[in-house]
């Protein structure tokens, strides 16, 4: 396992793509780099006011904790207690022109180290000889071999000697006048990066997305959906690892030709105030489920930093429906919507 590897490539993913979004955009991204009390740091990319973006977001961080927060022992108890570790690229895209979805990224390696005195610490001790000679340290030897035996049969002594890592990530879109044509692309680029792993990748992190990304309390989907996976050491390390780096390299391939063919349509004041209220679910979504935001809270991250996925212009109203047949309605009616995209 190379966490120096890991961290190489999610530093260059995200110079990568803050240099293409420049160049799409015209402007330049503030550079803010950050150290962490506790350990570890990052650098934010974010760029405010731009000519396409009204604000866009690509961070870097590479943390480090004593114990991991309730956040991330909710889905590994067995983890509790553990030092542990965290490196990811994480990016939100808020266009300016509601014509161009909104976008998130994320690919992340996570890992809870293996306490001190495990298993494999104690079971590889040599046994000293006591002043009760060789029966005694027989018998001593075979309570300590028996003791762990009964440990493994429960399946928590390979756990407590190893580390435990996993992979995760995805992308999503989020439109605010759904183009089929931008689904299918957006999918069929997911597909494409996924099959050489396995073709039951795709449908079933495109589950994962759907069933994630959802909010309850409205009962409907924050946008069309993607890919998502979390908890991934399947492949081992090194397959596992070019499957991350498959999802991370097809990111600016999914997202900038909609990007491109929406950006200079023509829009009014009406359609930025669709958008605005329909951020409101981006901001409610973030702030209630995303288990990365309260991962970054609860462990005392940069709270700049985390909050920087947020929108900068959002509306909420009181019980608002979208006129009958309007585009607005579509949204709801043909794209919020379970749907196979490829088929």
């Amino acid at each position: 396992m190379d966490t120096q590897t890991v961290l190489h490539y999610l530093q260059n993913l995200q110079s990568k793509i803050v240099e293409a979004l420049e160049l799409v955009d015209g402007k330049t991204f503030l550079h803010d780099s950050w150290n962490r009390n506790e350990g570890g740091g990052g650098t934010s990319c974010l760029l405010e006011g731009g000519n396409v973006f009204e604000r866009a977001g690509v961070g870097f961080s590479h943390v480090l904790g004593n114990k991991l927060p309730p956040a991330a022992t909710v889905a590994h108890p067995e983890a509790a207690g553990r030092s542990w570790e965290a490196l990811g690229v994480s990016l939100v895209l808020h266009p300016r022109n509601p014509y161009i979805p909104t976008v998130h990224m994320n690919i992340r390696f996570f890992v809870a180290k293996a306490p001190a005195g495990s298993e494999n610490d104690i079971a590889s001790l040599p046994l000293q000889a006591s002043q009760g000679g060789e029966l005694e340290n027989a018998q001593t030897a075979q309570k300590v071999r028996q003791a762990f035996a009964n440990e493994t049969n429960n399946g928590a002594a390979a756990k407590a000697a190893e580390d435990i890592w996993w992979f995760g990530g995805g992308m999503d879109l989020t439109p605010y006048y759904g183009f089929e044509e931008d689904c299918v692309h957006f999918h069929r680029t997911n597909k494409t990066a996924l099959d050489p792993f396995s073709p039951a990748y795709y449908p079933k992190f495109k589950k994962q997305c759907d069933e994630y990304f959802y909010l309850k309390h409205r009962k409907e989907p924050r946008g069309i959906g993607g890919i998502f996976f979390d908890d991934f050491n399947e492949l081992g390390f090194e397959r596992s690892f070019e499957l991350q780096r498959a999802v991370g390299d097809s990111f600016l391939n999914a997202y900038l030709p909609i990007l491109q063919r929406r950006k200079d349509t023509p829009y009014t004041e009406l359609k930025r105030d669709f958008q605005a209220y329909r951020r409101g679910r981006y901001v409610e979504f973030n702030l209630v489920y995303d288990r990365g935001t309260l991962f970054g809270l609860q462990s005392n991250g940069r709270t700049e930093s985390i909050l920087m996925s947020m929108p900068p212009i959002v509306k909420w109203r009181y019980d608002w429906k979208p006129e009958a047949g309007s585009a607005e309605a579509k949204l709801y009616s043909d794209f919020l919507i379970d749907k196979d995209w490829l088929a």
